[in-house]
């Protein structure tokens, strides 16, 4: 019995009291939200348009998600895009690789990651 005259665990209070508050889980993988993949998808058709690129291939990971833009399907990537939310406080999430896999751009906001590409997009229709 409590101050009140109740058995323990009843009365309004006992819900809160049984309850454990757990730390969040982490994600089981890491993807892109609608917003980002809109602007990839959107930068990848203007790609196939152009005669750039022809496949791609996604890749989602615990720690990372990918997106690989291929000018032929038995080649390495020509451009690569990776998501590392563990970066996000450093350097920042969004990375641009090349095709012989050096860093090309790296940065907190995804459009300005992708400006190289835009870039070259730019060069090959006005050229």
């Amino acid at each position: 019995m409590d101050s009140a005259g109740q058995p323990i665990g009843t009365g309004p209070n006992a819900a809160n009291a049984n309850v454990v508050a757990f730390p969040p889980r982490a994600p089981l993988q890491v993807g892109f939200d609608r917003l980002e993949l809109m602007h990839i998808l959107g930068l990848y058709g203007r790609m196939v348009a152009a005669g750039q690129w022809r496949d791609y291939a996604m890749d989602f990971a615990r720690d990372s998600a990918s997106f690989c833009a291929f000018r032929r399907t038995a080649e390495r990537p020509t451009a690569r895009v990776e998501k590392r939310p563990a970066l996000r406080n450093r350097q920042g999430m969004w990375t641009l690789y090349g095709e012989g896999g050096q860093v090309l751009k790296r940065g907190h906001d995804l459009v300005g990651v992708l400006f190289p590409i835009e870039r070259k997009l730019l060069k090959v229709v006005e050229g």
